[in-house]
């Protein structure tokens, strides 16, 4: 494979073949991110579980210490006093049956989460087949579905991230930003991982985390350990 300048550049930097502890791997990390922007800081973590197994599914959602460094755009589909709070906590757009029409007719996507009340799904639920495959419906579980819209909007302004497993048993997930710097990258790395070990299955048998790669955007992926 023919590489980059730059990125075969950063490939020299560090041994591709070793696992560094976490605080060095992160440090390698930034010292290979040279694009011209602020690049996005992601893990990739491998598990030793079965996705296609209901009983071995892992997902959730958590507020990053250090948030994320991107400022997301949070819709709420809502009305009445749930409307006014959501508008309050800093919502960017607000709306009830007008918003999915929106979405319907206009092909309007700008937003990157969609928060909504359980009373209003079975109106968002008209374009689920729409909002599915850009994992952008709204779910319990990730609690974009819930009464308290205020809380969802805050924690989402916060830098709530929220990890599952795809098909290939590997969870994909911001930490932050390269201007962060190497200690609040490494606090919201324990973060994940702590958040992600108790989110272990009962199901789950042998080793559980199987490997962690570590990347900016542009840079090439290092591969970090973790423990407590």
């Amino acid at each position: 494979m023919k590489y980059g300048k730059k990125y075969a550049e950063s490939l020299k930097a560090y041994d591709r073949t070793k696992t560094y502890d976490a605080s060095e791997a992160i440090a390698h990390v930034l010292e290979t991110a040279k694009a011209n922007f602020d690049e996005t800081v992601e893990i990739h973590i491998r598990l030793g579980v079965d996705p296609r197994q209901a009983d071995q599914q892992v997902r959730g959602v958590l507020v990053l210490p250090n948030g994320t460094g991107k400022t997301k755009r949070v819709l709420v589909v809502a009305k009445g006093e749930r409307a006014d709070a959501a508008q309050a906590a800093g919502a960017d757009f607000v709306g009830a049956e007008e918003m999915i029409q929106k979405i319907q007719t206009e092909n309007w996507f700008g937003f990157d989460v969609m928060i909504t009340t359980p009373d209003m799904m079975g109106v968002v639920g008209r374009i689920g087949r729409i909002l599915g495959p850009k994992g952008l419906m709204p779910n319990p579980k990730s609690g974009t579905v819930t009464m308290d819209v205020a809380k969802a909007v805050a924690e989402v302004k916060a830098g709530k991230v929220e990890y599952r497993l795809d098909k290939t048993a590997i969870i994909h997930c911001p930490i932050g930003k390269k201007s962060f710097g190497q200690e609040k990258l490494l606090e919201n790395f324990n973060a994940l991982m702590e958040a992600i070990i108790k989110a272990k299955p009962a199901a789950a048998k042998g080793q559980y985390i199987k490997s962690i790669t570590l990347a900016s955007t542009m840079g090439p992926g290092v591969k970090a350990s973790y423990s407590k």
